[in-house]
């Protein structure tokens, strides 16, 4: 009975990886090659950043996932390549120029995705969150504004990717 719920609870791991990776990027058809290339320094950078967060996050054991399969690659780095450069890009493309509005629609999206989505992916048993609904928050937005001075820098420098 525990092997199937096992099995059950990876199968539903790997679908939840698959969808947070295949979902985003697919919305970047939708961009334009220019914007592509335009945002692309910035959404690598970041992408970058992530994945230097995540390593923290999981040697602090700041999360843990219901598969107990302690795994960077099946575990972290879905949601460093899935939704974060996509994301970005669009947040960039929608509201690169105007600080404010570029922060607080950082603000909106980190909050639901601290608030409300992680409180998701509690129920659906996929990772258990040690750090508070707040401390995710902070611990999400606070890249922001770096994010927004990579893409200032590349803006200046005209620097682009491909």
């Amino acid at each position: 009975m525990k092997s199937l719920r096992k099995r059950k609870l990876a199968r539903r791991h790997t679908l939840f990886n698959l969808a947070i990776i295949i979902i985003p990027w697919a919305t970047l058809l939708f961009m334009g090659k220019r914007d592509l290339k335009r945002y692309s320094v910035a959404g690598v950078t970041i992408v970058v950043f992530e994945i230097i967060n995540h390593i923290v996050g999981y040697k602090k054991n700041w999360w843990s996932f219901y598969v107990k399969r302690k795994s960077f690659l099946t575990n972290e780095l879905p949601f460093s390549i899935g939704p974060y450069m996509p994301l970005s890009m669009w947040l960039l493309k929608l509201f690169y120029g105007d600080f404010k509005k570029f922060m607080v629609a950082n603000v909106v999206v980190d909050g639901l995705f601290a608030f409300w989505f992680i409180n998701v992916l509690r129920k659906l048993k996929i990772i258990n969150m040690k750090l508070s609904n707040l401390q995710f928050f902070f611990y999400l937005n606070y890249k922001a504004s770096i994010l927004y001075f990579v893409q200032y820098l590349s803006e200046r420098k005209k620097i682009y990717i491909g």
